[in-house]
């Protein structure tokens, strides 16, 4: 994680391009809903200079200093929207080009998304097999080709929530142990995001869950791939992973503390009865908070070798239930957030008498997400599918309840929403 440079600063030197962290002063003063971002827009900075904030601290890690030499405001806005400037020196492009690193990946449609995360998918699998790989001969490497994994997940979430989420779901139990770590890497990085971290923090959140159960790796195979219930003996040897896990990442080059605590506590529990330490819900970190919720999430979603995955929307409902004394609750309901009530994938009933699939999610109401309408109970016949935006001023359709599909057994219910190729590509379609 980037250690922060800081610099408190009079608010009449700022400049556009630089990192706010703070702002001094009452919250009331504040002209802005959250700080610790980079400055970028003319008005924003306008807004700055006209509020009674006097003085502010910028993070120069991770955008312009004061000493910089800064181009002028219509430049960079001109810049910014594609426009030609020669007063651009060597100096102040290098610091833009940096400022520009650090902003988010821009947002794009699950369509456009879907077939990039299906290939990182593909790229995850096989560099966590790698590191089983290591971590079975003793200690786990993780080189730069895995942090540029790294990046890729937690961009790919970025541009769009659903797509890397919702594919890394679709593993066979012959894939869980692997794809499992790629899913939680994901649903970390989708959190962090809701929790409005900074984005090096959901770099770091991606890798935490990608490293979380490195221990699986030194488990005896016939207790992991068990088709049944552990015996209490068995159990506690499964108990040992988190320990083990945290011994073979010091034993290699890992050595960010998040990721090691990830690793360590992502079984504890808020009420002290997880393990491997009991620890109350005080003395959990965030980011084990975070790994706890994500690690049970895609464990009841997946199928396993000894219990087939449970819907996404009925995962949700039934972790609600177990909040209390598992779960952080903030930390529990940002993550309801993060993926919706009804998570994409979810088979739902309509009002109308029509099942559909649920595609895209809507953040201003998450009872309303955009669904694939594609079967009607009332006749008993497939229609031919069609999107529906239940939150649209016109529709007058809405979920009565989430449906599960060992009743119905529809069988292209995830082609529905990721379509055929990108399915193909992560091997769940021939």
């Amino acid at each position: 994680m980037t250690v922060p440079a800081l610099k408190k600063i009079p608010v009449d030197q700022v400049r556009l391009g630089m990192h706010l962290h703070e702002l001094c002063g009452a919250w009331l003063d504040h002209p802005f809903w959250k700080t610790k971002f980079v400055l970028e827009d003319v008005a924003d900075l306008k807004k700055l200079q006209q509020s009674g904030i006097r003085e502010c601290w910028i993070d120069v890690s991770k955008g312009l200093d004061v000493a910089a030499t800064f181009v002028d405001e219509p430049a960079l806005v001109a810049r910014r929207t594609g426009a030609a400037s020669s007063a651009l020196d060597v100096d102040t492009a290098t610091d833009l080009a940096r400022a520009a690193q650090i902003r988010p990946p821009a947002p794009v449609a699950l369509e456009d998304e879907v077939h990039r995360a299906a290939d990182l998918c593909n790229q995850a699998r096989a560099a966590v097999i790698s590191l089983f790989s290591e971590a079975r001969m003793g200690r786990v490497v993780f080189s730069a080709e895995c942090e540029e994994l790294v990046h890729g997940i937690s961009d790919s979430v970025m541009r769009n929530t659903t797509a890397m989420l919702s594919l890394a779901r679709l593993k066979s139990h012959d894939d869980y142990t692997y794809m499992h770590s790629v899913a939680v890497a994901a649903l970390m990085a989708a959190l962090a995001r809701q929790l409005q971290l900074e984005p090096d923090e959901i770099r770091m959140a991606a890798k935490a869950g990608l490293l979380h159960d490195m221990g699986k790796a030194v488990m005896p195979r016939d207790i992991l791939n068990k088709p049944g219930k552990l015996t209490d003996e068995e159990f506690v040897v499964i108990r040992t992973h988190p320990e083990r896990g945290h011994a073979l990442l010091m034993a290699g080059e890992v050595a960010d503390e998040a990721v090691l605590d990830v690793c360590l506590h992502h079984h504890e529990k808020t009420d002290g009865s997880g393990y491997p330490h009991r620890l109350p819900g005080d003395r959990i970190s965030m980011f084990a908070k975070m790994g706890a919720v994500c690690d049970v999430y895609d464990a009841i979603t997946s199928n396993r070798p000894y219990k087939q995955g449970w819907d996404p929307a009925e995962s949700i409902a039934r972790m609600a239930g177990w909040a209390k004394g598992h779960f952080d609750s903030a930390i529990f309901k940002a993550f309801v957030t993060s993926l919706g009530i009804y998570p994409t994938g979810s088979l739902v009933r309509l009002k109308s008498g029509l099942l559909a699939v649920v595609t895209r999610q809507n953040d201003a109401a998450l009872t309303a997400p955009e669904v694939k309408v594609f079967f009607s109970t009332k006749q008993g016949l497939h229609v031919p599918p069609r999107l529906l935006d239940l939150s649209s001023p016109g529709c007058t359709d809405r979920i009565i309840v989430r449906e599960s599909n060992e009743s119905w057994k529809f069988g292209h219910l995830d082609e529905l929403w990721a379509g055929e190729e990108a399915l193909r590509k992560i091997g769940r379609k021939r």
